[in-house]
């Protein structure tokens, strides 16, 4: 394996791990207006996902490093290309991030309202604006031989990239809940199951359609058929497996099945690029691919030993968290957030 494929796989890793981790967080964001009925709901909403979330969105900003250090042709193009959405991205992770920490400084139910308010739209708006990327990526964007890309309106808005939003969006939604049902007691808790199995069947009528707009509107069961099968198969059981799982009140399964759905629908975008990295709608010449979009081999050299030696702090250090963090969240203690 060459180390431009390798870097290649290691970003898919890390959009895994992202989507896993932040996932839920953004679930439970979407859930403070479907699920919480009272203030206080809403904030052991919140303090359940308080002392990780920041640590979550580390991994995007890792995998926009990384893609800066290993393919800066691939950086370039893309974050020239989506320059909109991406800034819309940040504006929302902005606003949620901020909402966290206010939220609860001003005894004033007005106050509150506002930053909950920004806490959901900045929890509902990633997921999607990042389902429309991640997705118009597989159908093919107008990427000239010079490698700039000059998408319109319909290029970043179509159905397909649509679908893809609202179908990542609802994996999310559905992440959240399983963890709710891990991290809360009482009313909240059962609330969240009973919502988690209405979801879940959303989620896989969700995939049914958007598998079909790929077979139709992509590529990528035409260039990895038996891998992109095989995925979808394993996204499909995962969800089975987790609607099973909830209604057994299984409730850390049932976290582990939506987790692993969101790790293989995320797979199966990385698997059906590969060895490209952004498809070309004006000529399959002109794709970036893990080759042409490659820095020098001593740079990717140099990278692979600094994340070879770092990555178990990391991981070490994420596992530990949670761990400490562990306890479900009550109204009966100290609510932070």
């Amino acid at each position: 394996m060459e180390l431009s494929e390798l870097w290649f796989v290691l970003i898919a890793i890390v959009f895994i791990g992202f989507f896993f981790l932040e996932g839920f967080d953004f679930g439970v964001g979407m859930s403070t207006r479907f699920l919480a009925r009272t203030q206080t709901e809403r904030s052991v909403m919140v303090n359940a996902i308080g002392p990780v979330w920041d640590a979550n969105e580390v991994w995007l900003l890792t995998g926009g490093g990384a893609i800066f250090a290993a393919f800066p042709n691939w950086y370039a193009t893309m974050f020239s290309g989506y320059y909109l959405p991406l800034l819309a991205v940040l504006l929302c992770l902005i606003a949620r991030g901020v909402s966290f920490e206010f939220r609860s400084k001003v005894p004033s139910a007005r106050w509150t309202n506002i930053w909950d308010w920004a806490l959901f739209f900045g929890s509902l708006l990633p997921p999607f604006l990042l389902g429309v990327l991640f997705t118009s990526l597989l159908k093919g964007m107008p990427i000239h031989k010079d490698m700039n890309m000059t998408a319109g309106f319909t290029d970043f808005i179509n159905v397909y990239s649509l679908w893809g939003g609202v179908t990542v969006t609802l994996l999310c939604f559905l992440h959240g809940l399983n963890f709710l049902t891990l991290k809360t007691e009482g009313e909240l808790r059962k609330r969240s199951a009973a919502l988690a199995k209405k979801v879940v069947l959303a989620v896989l009528g969700a995939l049914v359609v958007f598998v079909g707009l790929s077979w139709t509107m992509t590529d990528i069961f035409e260039v990895r058929l038996v891998p992109e099968l095989i995925l979808v198969a394993l996204i499909v059981l995962v969800y089975v497996m987790s609607y099973t799982f909830i209604s057994q009140k299984k409730e850390g399964l049932a976290f582990t099945m939506s987790g692993l759905g969101l790790a293989f629908t995320v797979s199966a975008i990385f698997v059906g690029l590969f060895p490209r990295v952004m498809v070309s709608s004006i000529n399959k010449a002109f794709d970036l691919t893990v080759y042409n979009a490659a820095s020098g081999a001593y740079s990717l050299k140099v990278m692979t030993i600094v994340a070879v030696t770092i990555l178990p702090f990391v991981l070490g250090y994420t596992v530990w968290s949670y761990y400490i963090f562990r306890k479900r969240v009550t109204d009966k203690e100290h609510l932070t957030y």
